[in-house]
């Protein structure tokens, strides 16, 4: 698994990069400090994972995020930040990265980069917990509308819950494979990217 590691102190991404290859998996291709040279080592390197922090000189990451996403929509972002804020979150979540977990919890850093990796989204649990809070809101959306089916809408609520596909097939008597087809048909009609982007929307129009 090929990583990019992008943070404004240097300390911190020498001290990462010494944590993440102590995984045989796992080579640090390489380190930037900002943002632009986030997107420069992305376009580069093509890594699996884009590890980042949010704010830095220069460019911030998620500027940086915003930029490397709209060239390249399936980039794997993780952010790994001291902040807390909701702004950030909301952000990080709109964009399509695929993670957004703090500092002090490096114990999680390689299993995180390994689910993002596998095509997963990564939050730690303190993002989790709140996610309804920040998120929600008055307005309200007819799913029948834009061509939502009940059963679809049964789908993206559980996806909103963090089920997979395989829990989710479980949960309604379907087939992994036909979870994925309605997956599919629920981002085109409302025009997102992914299951993250998918998330969001549910909680926002609740």
């Amino acid at each position: 698994m090929k990583i990019v590691i992008v943070d404004d102190d240097k300390l911190v991404s020498l001290s990462l990069k010494t944590i993440l290859e102590t995984d045989n998996a796992i080579n640090v291709a390489a380190i930037g400090e900002h943002g632009k040279e986030a997107i420069a080592l992305y376009e580069k390197h093509k890594p699996d994972v884009l590890l980042m922090d949010i704010r830095m000189e220069v460019m911030t990451g998620l500027e940086a995020a915003e930029q490397i996403l709209r060239r390249n929509p399936q980039a794997n972002i993780l952010f790994l930040t001291t902040f807390l804020d909701d702004e950030y979150i909301v952000r990080a979540l709109h964009l399509g990265a695929k993670g957004y977990i703090l500092k002090q919890n490096y114990e999680s850093l390689i299993p995180a980069l390994n689910a993002v990796a596998n095509g997963q989204s990564v939050f730690g649990s303190e993002i989790i917990t709140r996610l309804p809070e920040f998120l929600a809101s008055s307005s309200s959306f007819d799913y029948s509308a834009r061509g939502i089916t009940d059963k679809e809408q049964e789908i993206i609520e559980l996806v909103a819950e963090g089920f997979s596909n395989r829990e989710i097939a479980g949960h309604l008597y379907l087939s992994e494979g036909t979870v994925r087809n309605y997956l599919s048909s629920i981002l085109e009609k409302l025009d997102l990217r992914d299951r993250t982007q998918l998330a969001v929307f549910y909680y926002q129009h609740r």
